[in-house]
């Protein structure tokens, strides 16, 4: 079996929106999100699904599988996938080892990963090692929206969807104190910053949240590879912190041998795809942290972090981005249900191929 092509695919999500507060990412409105799909193909008719990291970053990560990881494909061995993307990772040391090249290779190894499933006829988490699990636990991943009206709107609205767990993206202690007033002193509420603060005002601001009664701080402190910052914000923030969703294999051992964190969230987008995350899997196991992987999408990266939690001995969360949208390519299987749990895919590979005619509608690029 050879692979015969590689194929990029962006596709615009427009978001409904309730209510008159619209949120933001880097200060600027947020009205849609951008899904970077990538299709693999082979000369047996098998075709894989994968997805690169792609929020404001997929011009590049595109350009990087059009231009050269793409080629570097065809003509291989889709099924043998540690040597391929071990040599693919060799040939990319030289334009760096994290970003979009990295968020390409993602895609690529997520694809393959599909593809092998649905050559043994089995769901990508029993390939894994894991045992039938029907569904898993998800958490409400709420947007920033900077207004403690507007907080409190949409935790009441996860509620009601029966998410029992939820993470706010604020930076203020007004709406956070709204989320938990909302949440009432039962529902785990997390926050996460996206490292807004030195390592003092990180930990002031800990002081300031502990109040709230947080299940974990997430990317408090900038740059995110001060990992001995990091460890200090735990030790004297008095909140347990989370991290991992921009870091490399390597990176995760130095936060662990550090005790920075008592979360890791490994993104299955950015890190190498499944390949990768295997590793970093591992890797929490030996150190005795919990894994509790980033999956802000909405595409095959979202379906591949399920099946990759899925495949843990233990069940963990899935954190599913709350955004809503008229339709998308994979339909019902990013939803959750009424109990705030999400399916894991029970058919060959990923389980679903997103729907062509809805990337008819909305593709862009």
């Amino acid at each position: 079996m050879k692979i015969t092509k590689v194929e990029t695919i962006v596709v615009n999500m427009p978001m409904i929106i309730e209510g008159t507060v619209v949120p933001k990412a880097s200060g600027a409105p947020r009205t849609s999100m951008d899904t970077l799909l990538v299709r693999v193909d082979t000369d047996e008719g098998v075709s894989g699904w994968g997805e690169g990291f792609g929020h404001r970053i997929f011009t590049a990560t595109k350009a990087a599988l059009d231009s050269f990881i793409g080629p570097m494909c065809v003509g291989r061995d889709p099924t043998a996938i540690s040597t391929l993307v071990d040599q693919l990772q060799r040939n990319l040391a030289g334009v760096g080892r994290n970003g979009p090249a990295m968020y390409a290779l993602s895609a690529i190894d997520i694809a393959l990963w599909d593809i092998a499933g649905k050559l043994a006829g089995l769901p990508l988490y029993r390939l894994l090692g894991g045992s039938p699990r029907k569904d898993l636990p998800a958490y409400a991943s709420l947007l920033r929206y900077g207004e403690p009206s507007a907080v409190s709107q949409y935790v009441e609205r996860a509620l009601k969807r029966g998410y029992r767990h939820i993470k706010l993206h604020e930076i203020t202690v007004p709406p956070i104190k709204a989320g938990r007033d909302t949440a009432g002193p039962d529902i785990p509420i997390m926050v996460d910053c996206n490292c807004p603060w030195t390592v003092s005002e990180a930990i002031e601001m800990a002081h300031r949240l502990k109040p709230f009664n947080l299940k974990w701080l997430e990317e408090p402190v900038w740059p995110p590879e001060d990992h001995s910052g990091l460890a200090r914000v735990q030790a004297q923030g008095g909140i347990s912190t989370a991290a991992g969703e921009n870091a490399m294999l390597p990176e995760f051992k130095s936060m662990f041998e550090a005790g920075a964190i008592t979360y890791a969230q490994p993104s299955v987008t950015k890190v190498g795809g499944v390949t990768q995350m295997r590793k970093i899997m591992a890797l929490v196991d030996a150190f005795g942290v919990n894994v509790v992987p980033h999956s802000a999408y909405f595409g095959p990266g979202l379906i591949a972090s399920i099946h990759c939690i899925a495949a843990m001995p233990n069940e963990s969360l899935v954190e599913r981005y709350d955004a809503d949208f008229a339709v998308n390519p994979m339909h019902a299987a990013i939803h959750p249900n009424k109990e705030g749990r999400i399916t894991v895919p029970q058919g060959p590979g990923l389980g679903i191929d997103p729907d062509p005619a809805v990337i008819a509608k909305l593709r862009v690029g």
